[in-house]
């Protein structure tokens, strides 16, 4: 049997990858539905806030499933983890702690609001609560990732006794690596969320959805995509930057460099043999990992023979890193390609349509690829340089860890089966709302109310409530005349 240390990295492992999903979905899509809310405030067009009401109920289904996973994961720290709270408690518990209090709060306080009170409050307010939910989640990563980053290059602490105690907070939020990291995962929180809000547009209109909504949808989602993409291959640059700085070894693992090397070169793929310490079947670019990691050409890279036992897994740390570049890049070809077809009013092919939907969930491999090089590559230790992975570990025995696993494993692989089920059952089943022509949207919708322009509950129409009531007036009037008669 697998012992407790593999067990239960491979469970926290399952934990966070399933529950980062979500939470990389809903960061972004909560100013996405802000983005649409004052759209809608300021235009009155009814196509915004059927956006709105659709990708709100995707909010809340995400939303729904990232809190309940994260709690469970929590638990680890204590059942699975238990050296890890003893050692760097004092630090990792009021971080936590300060994510629920500014954060979570916020979030659960003001989602309520956003979810049910379209029909219920004044607009302005509705509009003020899905913006403090939109910053809630952006706070909650701020936190999350404050102690990540602390755990990948820590500082603002003294060890008393074996056990790290706070000295700066100031120093120990903005570490070395936090303004990267926590850059580098807002916009890929932000990428995820357009090719999904293009994925699913593009699977609507693909299956015959005509209607302005899903077309607005995939054109703000990829001209947002364009311009975000760019964006993260210059901070992951910078990331790398960083890491090369204060976690070379990681660095190592990424490129596959064994021997420290001047000029390095830049494998674009690789077999790496951790026992015999080489690569096999290797296609590189001479002196493009130097060019990119040092900015210099013939730029020193260390190998990872500098670190031996403290080298991470070179495969997978290997392998996601590639992974992550080549969807990236993908998607960058993607969302151009598409964006300029947008920009120049042509419309868009079966092959891009399709193309859109094949990287709905692009934004989720690459995010999962990325945090797999993260934290994997600072193996062994789970606290960089303070506290090893072994160390921190429980004692229980392994027939019980195995039995949380596979009990994790079935619900999570339930959940997201149907999480999926159900994000496709409403993408073909929205709710199609009569589109206003644009004469009587000049002639002064803006008044009007969100009850009366997207009302769900009733087919009638203002000109068969008007003839319903001629009808009624005919009818008085042949019994009016009717008794006249008799009389």
């Amino acid at each position: 049997m697998l012992e407790t240390l593999l067990l239960s990295r491979i469970q926290f492992a399952l934990n966070i990858s399933f529950h980062i999903l979500f939470p990389t979905i809903t960061i972004a899509l909560a100013w996405y539905l802000f983005y649409f809310k004052v759209r809608y405030d300021l235009s009155r067009h009814p196509v915004w806030m059927r956006l709105y009401r659709f990708w709100v109920k995707v909010f809340a289904l995400t939303f729904a499933i990232g809190v309940v996973s994260g709690i469970t994961m929590s638990f680890q720290f204590g059942t699975n983890w238990p050296g890890f709270m003893e050692k760097v408690g004092n630090i990792a518990g009021p971080l936590l702690g300060y994510e629920v209090l500014t954060a979570f709060f916020m979030e659960a306080t003001f989602l309520g609001a956003m979810l049910f009170g379209m029909r219920r409050l004044p607009n302005w307010l509705h509009s003020l609560a899905t913006f403090l939910v939109a910053l809630g989640t952006s706070l909650s990563a701020f936190w999350i990732l404050a102690l990540n980053s602390w755990m990948q290059t820590p500082q603002g602490h003294i060890m008393l006794d074996g056990v790290a105690h706070p000295q700066s907070w100031m120093e120990i939020i903005f570490n070395p690596s936090f303004p990267y990291r926590l850059t580098h995962t807002l916009l890929a929180s932000g990428i995820t969320a357009s090719f999904l809000i293009a994925g699913i547009s593009a699977y609507r209109l693909i299956n015959g959805d005509e209607k302005k909504a899903p077309k607005l949808a995939l054109r703000s989602a990829m001209i947002t995509a364009a311009i975000l993409v760019p964006l993260q291959v210059l901070v992951g640059d910078l990331h790398g930057l960083n890491t090369l700085q204060h976690q070379p070894q990681k660095v190592a693992a990424m490129e596959g460099v064994w021997e420290t090397t001047r000029g390095a070169d830049m494998l674009i793929f690789a077999v790496p043999d951790e026992e015999k310490r080489t690569n096999h079947f290797e296609i590189a670019i001479p002196n493009l990992a130097s060019l990119i990691l040092t900015h210099d050409a013939h730029g020193e890279v260390k190998g990872l023979n500098e670190f031996k036992e403290l080298q991470p897994p070179v495969k997978p740390v290997f392998y996601g890193f590639r992974v992550m570049v080549g969807l990236g890049l993908l998607m960058l070809l993607i969302s151009w390609w598409v964006a300029w077809r947008l920009l120049t009013n042509k419309n868009l092919s079966q092959l891009q349509m399709k193309s859109i939907y094949w990287m709905t969930f692009s934004g989720w491999i690459a995010t999962l690829a990325g945090w797999y090089v993260t934290e994997i590559g600072r193996q062994p230790y789970l606290v960089q340089g303070l506290l090893k992975v072994s160390d921190a570990v429980t004692n229980i025995p392994p027939q019980n860890v195995a039995l949380s696993l596979t009990i994790y494993t079935v619900v999570y692989l339930g959940l997201l089966f149907a999480y999926l089920q159900t994000l496709f059952y409403m993408a073909k089943n929205a709710v199609q709302v009569e589109e206003y022509s644009d004469r009587e949207l000049k002639s002064g919708s803006k008044k009007e109310s969100i009850d009366t322009a997207f009302s769900q509950s009733t087919d009638v129409k203002s000109t068969d409530v008007k003839s319903i009531q001629v009808k009624s007036i005919q009818v008085k009037s042949i019994q009016v005349k009717s008794a006249g008669e008799s009389a």
